[in-house]
């Protein structure tokens, strides 16, 4: 268990699946910028997450914006969208009767990947959804901008023992405030940190990198 002082941001795993050092800058140097891309995705998040929303449509209740935290994991963050469905096999929900069943929904703004980093972040909401519910969570959906479509998510075993794995290591690097050096490739590209991200910084924090910059000895 984890105390609160110790909890990470739940949305630094699609971070550090998609690369070490882009979550290093982010979480721990605390160097952000901005491109069109970045632009793009706060938009639809910050619509997902307006918590004035929640909505009833027959047998399910969606709300939006709902903090979510694990102190077995140590992280805390949001949910997009968490939809409560109707179930004789769900569980109790304050405010409501009958029982529900658990389903979180995460908003992307491109499309569907090959590679996990959605689907990991959505898996690590998830968990933190079974430990707030005392349930067992079997799907969720990523929701892509680009072709407004959902794509189903089985929280299988793989997806949560990678997640246990990439937190672990997370914790590490966090604890010991250490940034992985550079290893460019082609994504490097599309990301909003590429003019920060430079392999001359890979010997020194990104903070000192700066301050040299603007002080003109380097």
């Amino acid at each position: 268990m984890f105390d609160e002082d110790r909890y990470l941001a739940l949305s630094g795993i699609q971070h550090f699946s998609f690369c070490r050092r882009q979550w290093a800058l982010i979480h721990i140097e605390r160097v952000w910028a901005e491109n069109l891309l970045t632009v793009q995705g706060s938009l639809m998040h910050d619509r997902a997450h307006d918590e004035g929303i929640r909505e009833r449509r027959g047998s399910m209740i969606s709300v939006r914006g709902l903090n979510v935290h694990s102190r077995r994991l140590g992280i805390w963050g949001k949910c997009d969208v968490v939809e409560f469905h109707l179930d004789p096999e769900g569980h109790p929900l304050a405010g409501e009767d009958g029982l529900w069943r658990t389903v979180p929904i995460e908003y992307k703004r491109g499309s569907a990947k090959l590679v996990d980093a959605d689907r990991l972040q959505l898996c690590a909401q998830a968990m933190c959804l079974e430990e707030m519910f005392a349930e067992d969570i079997k799907v969720g959906y990523l929701f892509y901008g680009q072709t407004r479509s959902r794509e189903r998510v089985d929280m299988t075993d793989g997806l949560r023992t990678e997640v246990e794995g990439l937190l672990s290591e997370m914790q590490g690097l966090y604890d010991k405030r250490y940034v992985p050096r550079v290893k460019p490739f082609a994504a490097c590209r599309s990301c909003s940190l590429c003019k920060l991200c430079l392999p001359k910084t890979s010997g020194m924090q990104v903070g000192s990198y700066i301050e040299k910059s603007l002080e003109g000895s380097l």
